[in-house]
């Protein structure tokens, strides 16, 4: 199984983890800490492993027309009753990022890639589906009114891959220095 997102740099992961380790300690979630801090741009889909040189090539192709993004961070929001997340704000280049590589990834139909039905909103999950709706108004509580701000320029789209246990970066391609 595989994913394609924007990673967030090791700052930010550090930052992210703290607060996935809160929600593990505090009420058993521990799906979200099989990720790195990232933004999704493709959700999970099964392939064979084969592809996954063509797929990175593929990646590395459209990568390579495009330029960085800059992505601003600000405080928490959440899908009710089970995501907590650090809120990206809205950004067009983003929006465009993620619906140009799901139709650059779409065109061909050599990829098992879904379009994705919902409307694309940028986020990085701290809890998701194993947090209990019993106990989302808690841990809402405890996000609702934090600050946090923080911005980086995502330089590169990664390909992920579940190990069985979690999921790990198998390719980067990076966009281009401008």
């Amino acid at each position: 199984m595989y994913y394609i997102a924007l990673l967030a740099p090791d700052a930010i992961n550090e930052d992210v983890m703290q607060w996935k380790h809160f929600m593990r300690d505090r009420f058993g979630c521990t799906v979200a800490l099989k990720s790195p801090a990232h933004i999704t741009l493709i959700s999970p889909f099964w392939m064979k492993t084969d592809l996954e040189s063509i797929l990175g090539k593929t990646i590395n192709e459209f990568t390579s027309t495009r330029e960085s993004v800059l992505i601003n961070l600000k405080n928490f929001d959440c899908f009710t009753p089970r995501v907590i997340f650090v809120h990206v704000e809205d950004s067009e280049l983003l929006r465009l990022l993620q619906v140009d590589l799901e139709r650059h990834l779409s065109k061909n139909n050599i990829f098992p890639i879904k379009g994705e039905p919902r409307f694309f909103h940028a986020h990085i999950t701290i809890a998701n589906r194993d947090l209990h709706k019993k106990d989302f108004t808690e841990a809402w509580e405890y996000f609702k009114s934090k600050t946090y701000h923080a911005c980086f320029v995502a330089n590169g789209i990664t390909l992920l891959k579940h190990s069985g246990i979690k999921w790990e970066p198998v390719y980067t391609a990076f966009f281009p220095l401008t």
